[in-house]
C-alpha cells in the first residue's frame, strides 16, 4: 500500500471516527434536554399541589372566622390540619417520586371536594343567621328567592381535556384589592367606597395554552355575600356569583391585570376578600380589612 493510499484511508476513517463522535454527542445532548424539561414540567405539577394545598388551608381558616357554631368550628379545624399535614408531605416529597405525587393528588381531590361542601354550609348559615335576626319580609324573601336559587344549582362534570392538567393552569400572584370613592381615591372608610381596584399578575406558564382568557374576580363582604354581583361561573361542579369579568390575551409570560368591581350595595366593616378564577379553577387570593 502506498504512503497516499495510507493518508487517504487513514484520513477517511478519522473523519468517520469525528463524525459518529459528533452524532453521539447530539443524542445525548438532546436526550439530557428532554430529561429537564420533563423534570421542570414535575416541578412545576409539585408547586401548583402545594399553592392548592395552601390556598385551600387558608380558605379553611377565613371560613372559622365566619362562624360561631362550635361543633362546625371543631370539625373545620380537624380538616384544615388535615389539609396543613398533607401539605407539609408534598413539601418533603422530590417531584420525581411519581407514585407519592399521585397519592397527594388524588388526596387533594377530596380536599377539595370537603372543603367545597362546607364553604355551601357556612354560607347557608351565615344566610340563615341573617334571616333570623331580622323580621323584614323583604330581606325573608330575598333570603327565600336566594335559598330557591342555591337549591335548584346543577353540578355537571367538566369534561377535563389532556392539556388541562395541574402544570397548565393559570397562578394569580400578589393580589390586592383597593378601595376607592367617587374621586377615584384611596379610600379607608367603607361608607365612602364606591368600588374596589383589584390588582394581580398572572404568571409565566410555558406549558399553558395561549390566547384568550375569561378572569372571573370574586370579592365578598365580611359576611360572605358577593359584591356587585353580576353574574354566575363554574368553580369545580357548582355555580357562585362573580363581581366583574376581564377578557385578556395570554400569552404564556407573566402579565399584570387590573380588574374594577363597582359597588352598589351596603359595605359592612371587617375584612374582605377577592378571589381570582379561571377555567373552573380558584388561581389566587387576598384580603383586605376595612373600617366603618
Amino acid at each position: 500500500m502506498s504512503k497516499k493510499s495510507f493518508i487517504a484511508i487513514a484520513t477517511i476513517v478519522a473523519l468517520l471516527l469525528i463524525g459518529s463522535i459528533a452524532y453521539l454527542f447530539v443524542t445525548l445532548q438532546k436526550q439530557k434536554n428532554e430529561n429537564e424539561e420533563l423534570q421542570q414540567l414535575a416541578a412545576m405539577d409539585k408547586k401548583e399541589m402545594e399553592n392548592e394545598y395552601t390556598q385551600f388551608a387558608l380558605q379553611y381558616d377565613e371560613l372559622k372566622r365566619s362562624i360561631r357554631n362550635d361543633s362546625l368550628m371543631i370539625r373545620l379545624t380537624e380538616e384544615e390540619n388535615k389539609t396543613k399535614s398533607l401539605l407539609e408531605e408534598l413539601r418533603k416529597t422530590k417531584s420525581n417520586d411519581a407514585r407519592e405525587i399521585s397519592r397527594l393528588k388524588k388526596e387533594l381531590a377530596t380536599v377539595r371536594a370537603v372543603l367545597r361542601s362546607y364553604i355551601i354550609q357556612v354560607d347557608s348559615l351565615n344566610r340563615l343567621n341573617e334571616s333570623l335576626k331580622s323580621e323584614n319580609e323583604q330581606v325573608k324573601e330575598q333570603y327565600s328567592r336566594a335559598t330557591a336559587q342555591i337549591s335548584n344549582l346543577t353540578t355537571e362534570k367538566q369534561n377535563l381535556s389532556d392539556q388541562v392538567a395541574i402544570a397548565s393552569q393559570l397562578d394569580a400572584t400578589g393580589v390586592s384589592l383597593i378601595p376607592q370613592n367617587k374621586k377615584g381615591k384611596t379610600e379607608k372608610k367603607t361608607k365612602n367606597t364606591t368600588r374596589f381596584v383589584v390588582n394581580f399578575t398572572i404568571t409565566k406558564n410555558i406549558t399553558a395554552k395561549t390566547g384568550e382568557r375569561k378572569i372571573y374576580v370574586r370579592v365578598t363582604q365580611p359576611n360572605n355575600s358577593v359584591v356587585g354581583q353580576t353574574g354566575t361561573v363554574k368553580y369545580e361542579n357548582s355555580t357562585i356569583g362573580y363581581s366583574a369579568m376581564k377578557i385578556v390575551e395570554y400569552t404564556g409570560e407573566e402579565m399584570p391585570v387590573t380588574v374594577y368591581v363597582n359597588v352598589g350595595e351596603f359595605l359592612s366593616p371587617g375584612t374582605y376578600h377577592a378571589y381570582i378564577f379561571a377555567e373552573g379553577t380558584m388561581i389566587g387570593s387576598g384580603s383586605l380589612t376595612m373600617n366603618k
